[in-house]
């Protein structure tokens, strides 16, 4: 059994390197996910997979072959974790979308690489803001002088 799971460990985390080396960051965020899920499994069978009895003591002692309850909590608490490094992950793409329309890290590299047109350029005094330092115009010259 320790077998078949170290092999599935093994393509578990070679698949996630795999997508980790993608341009499209829907597939880095599926590979970030797939490299935990074999890290995880990872730290599972760390912890002996052949527990024949429950990890707990008695007043006999310890079983000899009880399962290691550590990895076993540590692994919940990653697969918690990881869930939620997933949700950000997506809303995280999502708002990339949303912006450059494009979720392939060559062309939004490309993008934010351009100097944005209505932002001043090096040396040039910026404009400044309303309430900080300058003096606010009051609502009716505002809206054109309108009353």
């Amino acid at each position: 059994m320790e077998i078949i799971a170290s092999i599935t460990v093994g393509l578990l985390v070679a698949i996630g390197i795999w997508m980790l080396l993608d341009r499209s960051l829907l597939r880095v965020v599926l590979g970030v996910i797939v490299l935990g899920n074999g890290v995880n499994l990872a730290v599972f069978v760390a912890g002996r997979l052949d527990g024949r009895a429950a990890a707990f003591v008695t007043e006999a002692g310890a079983p000899a072959m009880a399962a290691n309850p550590l990895p076993q909590a540590l692994v919940l608490t990653a697969i918690v974790i990881g869930f939620a490094l997933f949700v950000f992950a997506l809303a995280v793409l999502k708002r990339t979308w949303e912006v450059h329309d494009n979720i392939e890290t060559d062309r939004i590299t490309a993008v934010a690489e351009e100097p944005a047109p209505d932002l001043p350029r090096s040396g040039q005094p910026r404009p400044s803001l309303p309430g900080h330092g300058a003096e606010r115009a009051p609502p009716a010259a505002a809206e054109g002088g309108r009353a």
